[in-house]
């Protein structure tokens, strides 16, 4: 499975993110800053969801920054 995301937007209340298997961004991932919660807009928060919101919360807990591209590969 690879997971590709790119970040669309970074408010104080949400960052954004498209999201999908092999490039397709084809879903948006947002998690709220403050608490780290993760969702996805169309509420299936599946496997590539997880995947994907886990390495941008490790990323951001490791720099304190939200990255604006990440990849998830297994």
């Amino acid at each position: 499975m690879m997971v590709t995301a790119r970040r669309v937007e970074a408010a104080a209340d949400e960052v954004r993110y498209e999201f999908g298997l092999d490039d397709k961004f084809d879903r948006i991932l947002a998690i709220d800053p403050r608490t780290l919660d993760a969702h996805v807009e169309n509420g299936d928060f599946n496997a590539a969801a997880g995947a994907i919101a886990a390495k941008v919360v490790k990323a951001w807990r490791s720099s304190g920054e939200f990255p604006t591209r990440m990849l998830f590969a297994s």
